[in-house]
């Protein structure tokens, strides 16, 4: 008996060390034996077609029931929408017109050397020197690259789109503060799928309940920018400090006066990072909201690809990059703005009635001098015959070259990975999942069991729905995009992480990446690559490397100086410092940075559909041609289900290891591994 109780926990031990190389081995002889003897079990192969629920073809009989039933409240509230916007569209890009036929009365649009001034203006109320530069350039090219008219339907747009979705944000964040049940249980899950739900997927039941045009663009746009503002509030107001909250009450405030007059000023800067957000959201969907009737910029790039216009396309791809600059660049400023001074509204008055009074005159001397209400186009310029010759001699010189390397990719890449995730049986992929969530989680741990069962279900969605082989071609684009975009981001990262003027420069490189909307990845690739796999491959890379970069930057400069100095004392080299030392403590991060860039990845899968590939993207994008509601949804909502699956699956990695290096608190006790 005394021998056994010896052995006893040596046999445990062996038996913990080999059950998960066993429980993957099991997993796999299964795969071997359903493909071997496709007769044993033909429905865990392929899902069995009478299994499927029709859940496309019900949401859209439901959404035709709301949409007769509900036509007039919401025709109602966008014609309540539709009147600040033609406000703004009058300001900025159409003037007014009052009356009809000869006596009808016009007033001009602001004067476009009028705006640049003003811009100018408050770049240098709220940044200095730097900012007005930048905001006087970047309007500018706007202005001298004859795409102004456009530019300025867009900016329309995004000033009525912004405000909504910054108070919308700021009253669900505030809900969410006030009530963590609420915010576990509803607003938290609600972002979750608003976040990783595709852009695309919303227009196809706004356009349903709105109608075409620019109103049902704007709301699409609010409710796809509305979530990082939601999110920003929430975590500054849980940041405001216990005692300024408690020094409030002490003086007599009201709940409501304390969260307006204190909290609500102590958060100010990290608010302003969710404007600043949401200001980047709004510009990202400028291409996307053209395809209901947005107009503006976004058209004309749509309109470019679509008949393979390179010199247009990157033109118009220029202005929105450059409208994104200026606006970023204002925002972060405004963000950077400390405790004002007894100086500073006297300031802000005196550059504001500077800034009106120069829109006025402006404005009205292009009542007498045309050349300042609208540029005249003798005096614009343009490249695009440069851009098209540039893609041409490439395409001459150095197209048996592309063609190869495009072949090469499809051939050994990405169609091997393609057939192997399609001729699986959908079966052990889901478990494999579920054994991966188990891992992770831990075996005897609730949220072990929770996040296996939560990874299955979701992925399995797919499957019920009839979605299974889109799902699989998304699941495999998404994969090797993200891989490669790891393998270009991470020693990048760890080189901006290690050399200060390294990271310097791919600050501004990560800053330009994430500035670029989404559509402009796609005009080169086009043109060199043409359309297929491949390209859409490219254009996500390029879109969804800045987090690898900035995530494994951070996590590599953040290790304690001490350990470092440590371990040169005990006569380590920089190669075992890196190894040894910063990568492990820094791998957490790293792996942050890898959950953010595959969900931009499957964020750019559908922007991707445009060029050909036949995954869920392409399915959402059907989906919004014929108007087919139910369609869109459920395929938003299957990518929306790996964007969780595997945001859960990567944060309960990042959290496994930081347990296993004392780096954070496990509750409970340790993994049970």
């Amino acid at each position: 008996m005394a021998v056994l109780d010896q052995t006893a926990p040596g046999s445990a031990l062996r038996w913990r060390n080999w059950r998960w190389p066993l429980a993957w081995m099991a997993l796999l002889l299964i795969a071997i034996g359903l493909i071997s003897l496709p007769g044993l079990a033909p429905w865990a192969i392929d899902y069995p077609k009478q299994w499927i629920i029709p859940l496309a073809a019900e949401l859209t009989v439901l959404m035709k029931w709301v949409v007769k039933n509900f036509f007039i409240i919401t025709r109602a509230i966008a014609s309540i929408l539709q009147v600040p916007l033609d406000l703004a569209l009058g300001l900025l890009a159409k003037g007014f017109t009052f009356g009809n036929g000869a006596g009808a009365l016009h007033l001009p649009r602001m004067s476009w050397l009028g705006i640049i001034i003003a811009f100018t203006l408050l770049g240098r109320m709220l940044g200095g020197g730097g900012i007005a530069l930048i905001a006087f350039i970047c309007f500018s090219y706007i202005a001298l690259f004859g795409q102004w008219d456009s530019a300025m339907l867009s900016l329309a747009s995004i000033a009525i789109c912004v405000p909504f979705a910054v108070l919308l944000g700021l009253g669900f964040g505030i809900l969410a503060h006030r009530s963590p049940k609420l915010d576990t249980y509803a607003i938290r899950p609600m972002l979750d799928l608003m976040q990783t739900v595709p852009a695309f997927a919303y227009l196809v039941p706004v356009l349903l309940l709105f109608g075409f045009g620019p109103v049902s663009a704007m709301i699409a746009t609010i409710i796809f920018a509305m979530p990082p503002m939601v999110r920003a509030t929430a975590l500054a107001l849980q940041q405001v400090p216990e005692d300024i909250q408690d020094f409030a009450s002490m003086a007599g405030c009201t709940r409501g006066q304390r969260l307006w007059r204190v909290m609500i000023p102590t958060a100010r800067p990290l608010l302003m990072v969710g404007v600043n957000q949401v200001i980047m959201m709004t510009l990202n969907m400028v291409i996307i909201a053209s395809m209901i009737g947005a107009g503006g910029l976004g058209y004309d790039v749509l309109l470019a690809l679509r008949s393979l216009d390179i010199g247009k396309a990157l033109e118009a791809g220029l202005a929105i990059v450059a409208l994104a600059i200026a606006l970023d660049r204002l925002s972060q400023a405004a963000a950077d703005q400390g405790p004002l001074d007894p100086t500073a509204p006297s300031r802000r008055r005196r550059y504001a009635m500077i800034a009106l009074a120069v829109l006025f005159l402006t404005t009205l001397g292009g009542l007498f001098w045309p050349w300042l209400a609208g540029l005249p186009k003798d005096m614009t310029l343009t490249t695009g015959p440069i851009w098209s010759e540039m893609i041409a001699w490439i395409n001459v010189n150095f197209f048996d070259a592309i063609d190869a390397t495009r072949t090469w990719l499809l051939l050994h890449l990405l169609n091997p990975v393609k057939q192997f995730l399609l001729k699986t049986p959908w079966i052990v992929l889901v478990a494999a999942l579920g054994l991966l969530g188990l891992y992770l989680g831990g075996i005897r741990r609730k949220q072990g069991w929770h996040l296996a069962s939560l990874a299955m279900l979701l992925f399995a969605f797919s499957a019920v729905v009839g979605l299974w082989e889109k799902a699989m071609i998304t699941v495999y684009l998404c994969g090797i995009s993200a891989a490669f975009a790891c393998l270009i981001g991470i020693p990048l990262g760890i080189l901006g992480g290690r050399r200060a003027l390294a990271n310097r420069i791919l600050g501004v490189v990560v800053d330009t990446l994430q500035t670029l909307p989404s559509f402009v990845y796609l005009i080169p690739v086009v043109m060199l690559f043409r359309v297929g796999d491949v390209t859409a491959m490219i254009a996500i890379v390029f879109f969804a490397v800045a987090p690898a970069i900035r995530y494994t930057s951070h996590g590599i400069r953040q290790v304690p100086s001490q350990l470092i100095e440590a371990a040169t004392a005990m006569g380590c080299t920089r190669r075992q410092l890196l190894w040894r030392v910063q990568l492990p403590l820094a791998l957490p991060e790293i792996l942050l940075g890898i959950n953010q860039t595959i969900l931009l990845a499957l964020s750019m899968l559908v922007i991707t559909a445009l060029v050909g590939t036949r995954d869920l993207g392409q399915e959402v994008y059907i989906a919004l041609t014929k108007a087919d509601p139910g369609r869109g949804i459920v395929a938003g909502l299957a990518i929306a289900f790996i964007g969780i699956t595997a945001d859960r699956l990567m944060s309960a990695w990042a959290r496994r290891l930081r347990q296993g290096m004392g780096l954070a608190t496990v509750e409970g006790g340790a993994a049970n591994h």
